[in-house]
């Protein structure tokens, strides 16, 4: 795995951000006025900034392209993939090159010109395209939408591939640069932001918060899957799971998150529901979304519930990267043999090894993903 994010860009310092109760938001001008977001840190910005200048052909591609290129550049080295190895590559995107666009249709309205590279380089597909350019990858490139589960639909994907028998090696994930003007104003006018002053301006599982409190942040994370048991492996995939709400508004979700029961159930059909240590929520900080995933997560597990965490308090939505981060997070917790909770929310004390850890993600129009993870 690799990931660049306000927490880092490597797993030491990702780590050690997990272990701090800090948060990694501060205000930026956006939408006119002062806002909260969580910015990369000073060290990725750097990644980003030297891999942007080390072709003439990135200099004009968006944020979202360039974090997934960082991330994935670093996670292939960490497998032991070489330019002799076949794979596919499924990165996906919620917004996809957002800024990039804006600053185009800015240029063509200021101009009534089109800037030459405006279409291919704000493209659904740009993100796993120039990831394989730039890995020199000769397998399958595949992009895709499915708003705030993209990555976990990726991985979804990278397994049905890999299950197919058509390869045996795929790096999927997510990326998300969503920081620009519009993207915030379209995020107020849901009426979802934060605007707290409180010491955790993000109050993602807290159940009875009074005000939504979503705030957004960028980065991107990618894994590469093997199937079998590899040596090098951090954590193995046992069970995955996914189902589509029937839309009763755009943004919807139902009163006990019916997509999030199916999920889990699917993706947990072959475990003993007590051997799940912990559970990674979705929980982006609003007051339906929230509350919504955990009585999904009381209808599946009952009385005994796993301890339940999410990293929205510290790092905000990534949108489209969000469910991949969210499997970084369970994956050090396996690793460490620690769970990593929410400092405000509700006291939980791991008392057993964390063993087995499920991970949540949905988007707009209750499309959930569920993934198992072991160690």
């Amino acid at each position: 795995m690799s990931s660049i994010s306000p927490l880092g860009n490597d797993s030491k310092t990702i780590w050690k951000n997990y272990l701090s109760e800090k948060h990694f938001f501060s205000k930026k001008k956006l939408d006119n006025q002062e806002t909260l977001v969580a910015v990369l840190d000073e060290q990725s910005q750097q990644i980003v900034t030297e891999l942007q200048q080390s072709d003439v052909k990135y200099k004009s591609l968006d944020n979202s392209v360039l974090y997934a290129m960082a991330a994935s550049r670093q996670a292939v080295k960490n497998a032991g993939w070489d330019k002799n190895s076949i794979f596919g590559i499924n990165i996906g995107s919620s917004r996809g090159a957002t800024d990039l666009f804006e600053k185009h249709l800015q240029e063509y309205l200021e101009t009534g010109k089109a800037h030459t590279l405006a279409s291919p380089t704000t493209t659904l597909g740009n993100i796993s395209s120039w990831v394989g350019h730039d890995l020199q990858s000769t397998g399958p490139e595949i992009s895709h939408s499915i708003t705030c589960s993209t990555a976990l639909h990726a991985l979804l994907n990278g397994v049905a591939w890999l299950r197919s028998g058509m390869v045996d090696k795929f790096l999927v994930g997510g990326s998300e640069a969503p920081l620009t003007d519009f993207t915030i104003a379209q995020m107020r006018a849901l009426k979802i932001y934060s605007h707290s002053e409180e010491a955790y301006p993000n109050q993602a599982l807290n159940l009875e918060k009074k005000l939504n409190s979503m705030i957004l942040g960028e980065g991107a994370a990618v894994c590469c899957l093997e199937i079998g048991k590899k040596q090098n492996a951090l954590a193995f995939i046992e069970g995955v799971g996914y189902a589509t709400e029937i839309l009763e508004h755009n943004i919807s979700i139902s009163a006990e998150a019916t997509c999030f029961q199916k999920s889990m159930k699917m993706a947990l059909e072959n475990t003993n529901l007590d051997d799940v240590d912990a559970i990674v929520m979705h929980a982006p900080g609003t007051k339906a979304g929230d509350l919504t995933e955990y009585k999904a997560i009381q209808k599946i597990f009952g009385e005994s519930l796993p301890l339940l965490t999410t990293n929205k308090w510290k790092i905000g939505h990534t949108f489209g990267a969000s469910g991949i981060l969210s499997v970084e997070l369970a994956v050090m917790m396996l690793q460490n043999n620690q769970f990593i909770g929410v400092p405000f929310a509700k006291a939980q004390k791991q008392t057993i090894p964390i063993k087995k850890v499920l991970v949540n993600a949905v988007g707009f129009g209750g499309n959930a993903v569920s993934v198992l993870l072991s160690i």
